[in-house]
């Protein structure tokens, strides 16, 4: 049996490896290239890197930054912040990126992801897409780190993002962002049924029981970022990662019943 993908995301602020509760009050936890050696010896498949410090300084991505993190990275490296253009999509990738996320550009750039799609193929196109519950019931898909409001629902985010050339879904919930307390199951069903691509559940996942949730509720991929960054009530930091093991219990406990 294949074991799941199962993915670490990291949050930079720039030079910092950060994590965030509900994409707010970011806690500072260290250098990030320490992570990701540390997630090398723990043969991690593939790593997210989202600098969300991009936003706020209203910039672009670091790239001298991220050849250092790409060059010391083992596996397969998606990163997303800050990109605006084909120029820079280019760069990523003549740095060793192998696929880049767009979430506040595909928004307000709707040409970008199709334009990205057919110079550097569907497989290396992301598109993230952030959601929130609205006050009334439902939820909406949100750019601008969860403040302004699309007006859409996550699946109608997706499969026009998909219509224009993304291979991928990101989708993460800002309502669950730090808090470990499982995924927005329902809105993965949604958006899973919505698009013919593999969906990456982020957002809520709290121990191995949550991973295999969001599996069994249609996700391709499970991704993390406190699970794999935070041990124990007090959340001191600590990088770990499930052994081979527990991601082959973790595929079949995923598997959906008969």
């Amino acid at each position: 049996m294949l074991a799941p993908r199962v993915i670490p995301v990291l949050l930079l602020d720039g030079p910092r490896l950060v994590k965030t509760a509900r994409f707010r009050e970011p806690r500072y936890l260290g250098d990030p290239i320490n992570a990701v050696r540390i997630f090398n010896r723990k043969e991690v498949d593939e790593l997210t890197l989202l600098d969300i410090g991009t936003a706020a300084a209203e910039r672009g991505p670091d790239f001298g930054f991220i050849r250092e993190i790409v060059s010391e990275a083992f596996m397969p490296v998606c990163y997303g912040g800050g990109v605006r253009s084909l120029d820079q999509l280019e760069k990523l990738f003549a740095l060793g990126v192998e696929k880049v996320a767009l979430n506040t550009a595909a928004a307000t750039l709707p040409g970008l992801i199709g334009e990205a799609a057919r110079v550097f193929g569907s497989q290396s196109v992301v598109a993230a897409i952030d959601f929130k519950k609205k006050l009334l019931g439902g939820v909406t898909a949100v750019v601008g780190r969860g403040t302004r409001d699309l007006k859409m629902s996550p699946a109608e985010i997706a499969r026009a993002a998909v219509a224009a050339g993304a291979g991928e879904i990101f989708l993460q919930s800002v309502d669950r962002d730090g808090a470990m307390a499982g995924y927005d199951l329902g809105v993965i069903r949604d958006v899973a049924a919505a698009v013919n691509v593999p969906v990456i559940a982020c957002g809520g996942a709290g121990n191995l029981a949550d991973l295999a949730a969001a599996l069994g509720a249609g996700a391709s991929a499970a991704a993390a970022g406190s699970l794999f960054v935070f041990q124990g009530k007090l959340r001191a930091v600590l990088i770990s990662y499930p052994a081979p093991a527990e991601l082959a219990q973790l595929g079949g406990a995923a598997r959906p019943g008969p």
